[in-house]
């Protein structure tokens, strides 16, 4: 099967011809890739950042023909499910301590085949487009989680909330945040391509600067840089909430009169499995619309290059060589 191997950080990735894996015990599952989409993420694995062990094959947003379930969408982050473990016990295996995640830790979608530690992490998807569904197992359900953390906040009249970066996660985002909540919502971002995607998709404002004095109920930052999170606790009022998402390694200072009073500052990281099934529902019923460019698997370094460069508008999925799995 072809690979695109990740064999040293901050080197080009590499096309290899690999076996097709096979289970090893009775719970595996192995899926033969039919989408996966080019994450952020993807990025900062690369660059060595954070990581499982080298050779890596990248690769977390995939859609795979499973030969019992059909077509199906992977859930990515793979929790230990220890019974002494609060978190898998919770339903929340991606913040497990000791998760391992496809395409971080183990092999993941940049190839035509993939192994899956267990069937529970399949979820059929039926007719849905798996091109337009691959980019949901992160990037929509990260900004899915985000968003429903901000929605006890919004729940007053004239609520206005904020989403800083508008590229494939902020564009989730906005319209999550749009059908779930009344809201008054700003955009922030330096791209204007982006801000133009981000009022096609429903935002009321598209700016690059915050207006000065303005407050807001929630801001969701999918940046996550020292800038971005000053101008967030500095435009957040009192009791809302900042969720910050962008892995961009940013820092506050934080202490009482430093940050509005009783407001909310936390982290939101990826989502659970309960939560990719509710988006899948969400989308079956209420529709999505990203842009989606896709590419054939073995241009993934192309890929990561204009996502570096911020030459993609919406999101890449990488496709393997066979058309007719697609339509």
């Amino acid at each position: 099967m072809k690979s695109v191997v990740l064999v040293e950080a901050n080197q080009p990735l590499v096309v290899q011809e690999r076996e097709i894996p096979v289970a090893r015990t009775p719970e595996e599952e192995i899926i033969e890739v039919i989408a996966c989409g080019v994450c952020h993420s993807d990025l900062h694995v690369a660059d060595g950042h954070f990581g499982g062990p080298l050779p890596l094959v990248l690769g977390h947003e995939v859609v795979g023909e499973h030969a019992e379930l059909g077509r199906v969408l992977l859930y990515a982050p793979w929790g230990c499910r220890r019974s002494d473990c609060r978190q898998c016990n919770a339903g929340l295996e991606m913040i497990c301590a000791n998760s391992h995640e496809a395409g971080v830790v183990d092999d993941g979608g940049y190839s035509e085949y993939m192994r899956v530690p267990n069937r529970d992490y399949l979820i059929p998807i039926g007719d849905l487009d798996p091109v337009t569904t691959a980019p949901l197992a992160c990037g929509g359900l990260t900004a899915f989680r985000a968003v429903k953390r901000t929605l006890p906040h919004l729940q007053v009249p004239g609520a206005k909330a904020v989403i800083i970066g508008a590229g494939g996660l902020g564009q989730f985002a906005i319209q999550f945040i749009k059908k779930l909540a009344n809201v008054e919502l700003t955009v922030l971002d330096m791209s204007d391509d982006k801000l133009a995607a981000a009022l096609e998709l429903g935002a009321d404002h598209a700016v690059k600067v915050l207006p000065a004095g303005e407050k807001y109920d929630a801001i969701i930052d999918f940046v996550g840089a020292k800038p971005t999170m000053e101008a967030a606790a500095g435009a957040v009022g009192r009791q809302g909430i900042v969720v910050v998402v962008g892995l961009a390694g940013g820092r506050l200072e934080f202490g009482v009169g430093v940050i509005p009073s009783e407001a909310v500052v936390t982290t939101s990281i990826w989502g659970s499995l309960d939560e990719l099934k509710e988006l899948l529902e969400f989308v079956r019923t209420r529709g999505l619309q990203h842009l989606v460019e896709t590419m054939p698997l073995e241009k993934a370094q192309e890929a990561l290059d204009r996502l570096r460069r911020g030459d993609i508008r919406g999101r890449v999925v990488l496709t393997t060589t066979s058309p007719d799995r697609i339509g």
